[in-house]
């Protein structure tokens, strides 16, 4: 039996991902594939080219309202929605190892996670730099490859510090305890 080719927003270690892999225990799936995407716009385009069977992707999270770049890109193909459904999103704020708090010089990753602990950022970090990147775990991937400067901290998943060998400053730093993100599955239009 051919495996299921599931186009997700993010990259390893991504919230998407994260939903991917809940979307599929929770259906019975087990026989898939990730394909890792990084924005939604490329998860419609694979999946209207076919790349890929059905698409994953964020929509709207409880605290930071609506996801601007899944709208946009929605708004540029047809696909069918198969099912909405939520995640709990828990946000770490990570750094490369021996990072003290004093040397960082700007906090990067998704515009969405960005939003998400807001007030955690104007308590905490007042006069930080804020910087927007693809994708948060994008983001900590490019730390980690030291792409982006050693001190710059990122907002991602506690998998993404762990995928990339990153340390965790502090857990759950979103504004909101309960913090869900909508996710969509879709397949293409028949």
């Amino acid at each position: 039996m051919k495996k299921i080719r599931i186009g997700l927003s993010g990259k390893k270690g991504s919230f998407s991902e994260e939903a991917s892999h809940y979307y599929c225990q929770k259906e019975n799936i087990t026989n898939y594939q990730l394909v890792y995407l990084t924005t939604v716009k490329n998860v419609l385009k694979s999946l209207n080219q076919n790349k890929i069977d059905w698409g994953i992707f964020p929509i709207e999270n409880s605290n930071g309202g609506i996801v601007y770049e899944a709208v946009e890109a929605m708004s540029q193909y047809n696909f069918q929605i198969k099912k909405f459904f939520e995640i709990d999103i828990s946000h770490c704020l990570i750094a490369l190892p021996q990072t003290l708090p004093q040397k960082i010089s700007a906090i990067v990753s998704h515009p969405q996670a960005l939003k998400q602990c807001r007030m955690y950022l104007k308590r905490k970090w007042p006069d930080i730099e804020l910087k927007e990147w693809e994708d948060t775990a994008a983001a900590a991937e490019a730390l980690s490859q030291k792409k982006i400067s050693p001190n710059y901290a990122v907002i991602a998943s506690r998998n993404a510090a762990q995928l990339y060998h990153l340390d965790i400053l502090e857990e759950n730093i979103q504004d909101l305890k309960f913090n869900f993100t909508t996710f969509l599955a879709v397949t293409k239009r028949k």
